[in-house]
């Protein structure tokens, strides 16, 4: 799911390599207390995201799925570990999912793909365990929630604004904003036309993309462009992962769907 990041003002000079070494969570003056109104934030919010979907689906399906996000969201909390930077604890808003608040500024445009893929690369893991238990055919648990567990991860990689695609692609090229953006223009009409119900989620996640978008067309200052200044070597691995990371997507999905 989405990680927020403090945008970098123009006028801010940051260090490429230099991030200060920082616990994962920020617990404030009280390390202890800080921690369990973390987690205290995270079991509760959780609890009110199963009971909301439970009212669609059962019980079981429901922690289930729930528990995908929240690893999806843990492997975002590592990656940001890895770099010493500061996050919130993971938030879960019924209906949307989770978030995760980086509360330091990544320092360039690779830290910030490396956070943004960690969780696609959890949260697919952890789908393909699902879908390894899935071998009692006689009841659909394991491979049903395999199969949303995919299709989660999936649609989180959309190059579009705050998801987790958006902000892998900077390290790639911020200009695949635009095609991500009207990929799912073109999904949400489709939603729209194919169903009776609004799609709320894909309006959302374009409405909030918007600023992004037009950020492209803004000049860049040296400090700016000194943030997505990466290495030949550093755009190749991060396309690769990205890329192949949504073929094995595709394939744990059509593997996974039941007939």
């Amino acid at each position: 799911m989405p990680v927020e990041m403090h945008e970098r003002p123009p006028s801010e000079s940051v260090s490429e390599n230099r991030v200060p070494p920082r616990h994962s969570f920020d617990t404030s003056a009280s390390p202890a207390g800080g921690r369990l109104k973390s987690w205290f934030i995270t079991f509760g919010s959780m609890g009110l995201s199963i009971a909301y979907y439970a009212m669609n689906w059962d019980w079981k399906f429901a922690t289930g799925f729930v528990f995908l996000i929240l690893i999806h969201e843990l492997g975002h909390l590592v990656a940001a570990q890895r770099f010493g930077l500061r996050t919130g604890p993971p938030v879960f808003i019924p209906m949307m999912g989770a978030f995760i608040s980086l509360k330091d500024r990544a320092p360039n445009a690779w830290v910030e793909a490396i956070i943004g893929i960690g969780g696609p690369l959890f949260g697919t893991f952890a789908a393909g365990v699902c879908f390894i238990l899935r071998s009692d055919a006689s009841d659909p648990f394991w491979g049903q929630l395999a199969f949303y567990g995919f299709l989660l991860n999936l649609f989180n990689l959309a190059p579009v604004g705050f998801l987790d695609g958006g902000r892998i692609v900077t390290a790639i090229s911020p200009w695949l904003w635009i095609p991500g953006y009207l990929l799912m223009l073109l999904y949400t009409l489709f939603s729209w036309q194919s169903s009776d119900r609004f799609p709320s989620i894909p309006f959302f996640v374009l409405l909030m993309g918007i600023p992004r978008l037009f950020s492209l067309f803004k000049h860049r200052s040296p400090a700016d462009q000194r943030y997505y200044d990466l290495e030949p070597s550093q755009r190749l691995s991060m396309s690769l992962a990205y890329f192949g990371l949504i073929v094995v997507l595709l394939l744990g999905l059509l593997a996974s769907k039941t007939p």
